[in-house]
């Protein structure tokens, strides 16, 4: 049931000193994309009359067709705590629809949607808890980006090591400001790396907390003198950041994944929603780990999974099973990174799972040893694959896997190949710093 009418969201702003409103959507590569209006025109927006030019958004359409209409999620109404506080700003999510009213096909938020109702279809509900991980960096004399740190701090560390400490605070603050329940946060592993965890919600709610919190964390890292980052893997020799994500699945009102019965505390769907995402992973690596970036943290020896294996404890397992069971059982896969499109990660581990449950699907052995500790004829032995080792690798995959492009949808996975195959290109042709470094003067 709705939280917000046309009403409240009408009188919310004129009553909250409300100057402008954010009307936000995302694109296909997981951008976050706004039109600001006065709060004039709160009505027209309520009303779905806000237009935008789709043809100036990657992914979207073509210039001959460029009107598209944005269509509030008034749920998603907030104040955005960083802002003046006389004359506020507020933000509305919004879906992105064409003139005719019929939602648009590429819409990450649409793709999502189509997903969670095959899985209403089948009874189920999905509830995610995402783990961001980011780097706070200093910026130079002229305020660009670098990627030094003062900070001495590793995993757990507090301050005086830990120097992000007073802007995590602050980020938290912000952010359960407005509406977050912050359940964690804490320093990571890797010198000015960071982790913040909220609650898991019903996965369209965290698809939209997950650009929030990408927001609020670049914002105020900006307004103290810093730079955020989501880049998987920033510097050489040390962790890159990761997304860990939490899945379940709730049928009647209970947790389909746990079953007491079970040794490992399991239900069927369970490991079949497990068995799904190993069988599909390698095609939807080019969604979970979308940059060229991303197969620089996917290397053994630095925390993140690249053999696809599950376990109920082992963390070099591409999937691992918390201890927590009964209502808290869940499903987390390790390999995706805070540079996807959340709608669409969402959306393809949905349709992996459901995909596994519906074929009835089987998962292969748990494996309980560290596979960075094996050779590659132990893991051959025991079936352990690996990952894509990069971006074209994990393009090419994806467009084999008709359930994968079928969950995406024909224009998304069009644009999307496009201009992940054009990163690549412009990639594999430039000529890098180490190049420089390690030819020109011995050739």
């Amino acid at each position: 049931m709705s939280k917000y009418a046309k009403e409240d969201i009408i009188r919310m702003v004129r009553e909250g000193d409300v100057e402008f409103i954010r009307m936000q959507f995302t694109d296909i590569f997981g951008q976050l994309k706004n039109v600001a209006i006065t709060a004039s025109q709160i009505e027209k927006a309520v009303d779905n009359q806000i237009m935008i030019d789709g043809s100036s958004i990657e992914g979207f359409v073509r210039i001959q067709e460029s009107d598209q209409v944005l269509y509030p999620d008034l749920d998603s109404f907030a104040i955005l705590p960083w802002r003046p506080q006389h004359g506020k700003v507020a933000r509305l999510i919004c879906d992105v629809h064409n003139p005719d009213g019929s939602p648009f096909v590429g819409d990450p938020r649409g793709t999502l949607k189509r997903a969670l109702k095959r899985a209403a279809d089948m009874g189920y509900t999905f509830n995610v808890g995402p783990e961001c991980e980011f780097f706070l960096f200093q910026t130079d004399e002229k305020g660009r980006p670098t990627t030094t740190t003062s900070d001495e701090a590793g995993y757990f560390d507090l301050g005086p090591l830990d120097h992000g400490e007073s802007t995590r605070r602050e980020i938290c603050m912000a952010l359960e400001q407005m509406g977050f329940e912050i359940e964690a946060s804490h320093h990571e592993v890797a010198a000015g790396q960071h982790e913040i965890d909220f609650k898991y919600a019903e996965a369209l709610a965290t698809a939209d907390n997950i650009m929030t919190f990408k927001l609020a964390v670049k914002t105020l890292a900006q307004k103290n003198g810093l730079h955020a980052t989501f880049m998987p893997k920033p510097v050489f020799g040390i962790n890159g950041s990761g997304m860990h994500t939490n899945m379940s699945l709730f049928k009647d009102g209970k947790n389909a994944f746990a079953d007491p019965s079970d040794p490992k505390g399991l239900s069927k769907e369970a490991y079949s929603f497990i068995a799904g995402i190993l069988k599909h992973m390698k095609a939807m690596t080019a969604i979970t780990n979308p940059l060229v970036n991303s197969y620089k943290r996917l290397v053994p020896g630095y925390e993140a999974p690249c053999y696809l294996a599950w376990s109920a404890s082992n963390r070099s397992a591409l999937i691992r099973i918390p201890a927590a069971r009964g209502s808290a059982t869940r499903v987390e896969l390790r390999c995706p990174d805070p540079a996807c499109n959340p709608y669409l990660e969402l959306a393809v581990c949905l349709a992996a799972g459901l995909d596994g449950i519906e074929q009835g699907l089987t998962p292969p052995a748990e494996i309980t040893e560290n596979i960075f500790a094996m050779d590659q004829a132990t893991r051959e032995a025991k079936g352990i694959q690996s990952l894509p080792g990069n971006l074209k690798e994990s393009v090419d995959l994806m467009l084999g896997d008709k359930l994968i492009c079928d969950t995406l949808g024909e224009h998304a996975v069009s644009q999307y190949s496009a201009g992940k195959y054009a990163e690549w290109d412009n990639y594999r042709t430039h000529v890098s710093s180490w190049e420089i470094d390690r030819y020109l003067v011995t050739y």
